[in-house]
């Protein structure tokens, strides 16, 4: 049987995801006191931690999900791409960024667990919420190289080395990645939204998620191709990706958030 799935059950999501908003609360108090390989070992356990707080909710009967779960799932996705980058680049330092993130994001899915899903209309439901958190996740990673991207230009533009010596154009092309990456994501999880309407007999509802899911995707759509035939870069490109990942945000995140805390419908 495997392990993590059955610690998952046992313990409850609200303390575990208790005890990993108090994990990253520590995060930028212990690592300047750690050694880099210590401090390493601190973000992978609370890596762990999050997941087995994810599974808690995710492997219920009936299963769990909403605005804050789907924040949390981007945050530890976020984290994954941290971890491994890191190792890669020992410069990219986004600890307290993390850490701020990943207990605001735990405390909120410790308020709000999401709303139980007791059926669902089709077994491949789930493939769609995956690709749809997946284009998330990579989407908030670019966010996040865009926001290191920025610091670093800041640092070099006042003369300060430290903060820079992560070098700006592997920023730039890993930040493009991740937002290619998470176009073609949420371009499939758009494709999979219009099949299963199709599947249930049902035309695709233009509601707020919807909608604001589109915009999102023009936008992406319009950031690569400026990025393709026009060259943009710099608060040009950082503008426009911050402007897609707030529809992208508003869209499914937001339009739950007001359903499941300001109407309190589930």
């Amino acid at each position: 049987m495997n392990l993590l799935p059955q610690l998952a059950l046992n313990v409850p999501a609200a303390t575990l995801s208790a005890l990993t908003a108090l994990a990253y609360a520590l995060v930028p108090w212990a690592c300047p006191r750690l050694s880099p390989m210590q401090a390493r070992a601190l973000l992978a356990f609370t890596w762990g931690l999050h997941l087995l707080a994810l599974l808690a909710g995710l492997v219920g009967d009936p299963v769990r999900f909403g605005f804050a779960p789907a924040l949390s799932v981007t945050a530890w996705l976020v984290l994954t791409v941290y971890l491994l980058e890191s190792r890669l680049y020992p410069q990219l330092q986004a600890r307290w960024t993390l850490a701020i993130i990943g207990t605001a994001v735990m405390s909120l899915a410790l308020l709000f667990p999401g709303a139980h899903h007791p059926t669902l209309p089709s077994a491949w439901m789930p493939l769609h919420w995956a690709l749809g958190i997946a284009s998330y996740g990579l989407i908030a990673a670019a966010v996040l190289h865009a926001f290191l991207l920025q610091r670093a230009e800041r640092a070099m533009r006042s003369g300060l080395t430290p903060e820079a010596a992560m070098p700006v154009l592997t920023l730039e092309r890993l930040t493009f990645r991740f937002v290619a990456a998470g176009f073609v994501l949420l371009s499939l999880t758009l494709m999979a939204g219009w099949y299963f309407s199709e599947l249930l007999n049902q035309r695709m509802v233009w509601n707020h998620k919807t909608v604001f899911s589109v915009l999102a995707w023009l936008t992406m759509g319009v950031l690569l191709w400026g990025r393709w035939r026009l060259g943009w870069r710099g608060r040009t490109a950082v503008r426009t990706l911050y402007l897609g990942a707030g529809f992208l945000l508003l869209g499914y995140v937001g339009s739950r958030f007001v359903l499941e805390v300001l109407l309190q419908r589930t």
